[in-house]
C-alpha cells in the first residue's frame, strides 16, 4: 500500500508530465525551458530536478510517455482489423488525440537524443502492423493494387508528415488531421485503388 507521501509523489509526477506534454508542444521540444514546465505545473523549478534529474531525463521521459500513449490507442483504435479505409481513419483519429507534439516530434526528430527518436519509430510500428494486415486483405480481394507494403505505408506516412510539418500553410491555428483527414484518406486510397 502507498504512503500518502508517495501518492503524492506519484501525482506531481504526472501533473508534471502531463504538463509538459502541453508546454513541449506549444513551445517546442528543443526550445521549451523546465522553468515554463514548472511555471505551467504550478510548481518550484526544483520539484521537476525532483522527479526528472535533468532536462534530457524529462525530454526522453516525456516523449517515451506520449509514444506509449499514442501507441496504445492506436492499437486499441485498430486492433478490430478492418479495412485501409478503417484503419488510415483509426491512425489519424490516434494521432489526432496529440497532434501538436506528435508534430513537434516529426519536425524536430533530428534534434532529439537519439533514444527520443525510437518514439517516433515505435509510434509508426504500431499503425503498420494492422495496416499490412488490411492490405493483403485488400491485394487478394482486388480492392487495392498490390503494392510493396513499406512503399505503401512510407507513402501514406509521408503524405502526413509533409501536412503535419506545414500546417502554417495548410491549417494556421487549426487541426491539419481534422481539416484534411478525410481528403488525404480519399486521395490516398484513389491512389492505390485499381
Amino acid at each position: 500500500m502507498k504512503t500518502q507521501r508517495q501518492t503524492q509523489k506519484d501525482q506531481t509526477r504526472k501533473l508534471l508530465l502531463d504538463t509538459a506534454i502541453v508546454q513541449l508542444a506549444k513551445d517546442g521540444l528543443i526550445t521549451t525551458k523546465t522553468s515554463d514546465i514548472a511555471k505551467a505545473a504550478g510548481v518550484s523549478h526544483g520539484t521537476v530536478f525532483v522527479h526528472f534529474p535533468t532536462r534530457e531525463i524529462l525530454l526522453s521521459e516525456v516523449i517515451e510517455e506520449v509514444g506509449m500513449r499514442i501507441a496504445s490507442r492506436l492499437n486499441e483504435l485498430a486492433g478490430n482489423g478492418g479495412s485501409v479505409r478503417d484503419i488510415l481513419t483509426a491512425h489519424l483519429k490516434g494521432l489526432s488525440e496529440y497532434e501538436a507534439f506528435y508534430t513537434r516530434l516529426v519536425v524536430e526528430n533530428n534534434l532529439i537524443p537519439e533514444k527520443s527518436r525510437h518514439t517516433l519509430i515505435m509510434i509508426q510500428s504500431a499503425i503498420s502492423i494492422h495496416l499490412n494486415h488490411a492490405v493483403e486483405r485488400e491485394v487478394s480481394l482486388g480492392s487495392i493494387r498490390p503494392f510493396p507494403t513499406h512503399l505503401l505505408f512510407n507513402t501514406w506516412v509521408g503524405l502526413i508528415h509533409y501536412y503535419l510539418s506545414n500546417a502554417d500553410l495548410f491549417s494556421p491555428n487549426h487541426s491539419v488531421l481534422h481539416r484534411h483527414g478525410q481528403t488525404l484518406i480519399d486521395h490516398f486510397l484513389t491512389m492505390i485503388s485499381p
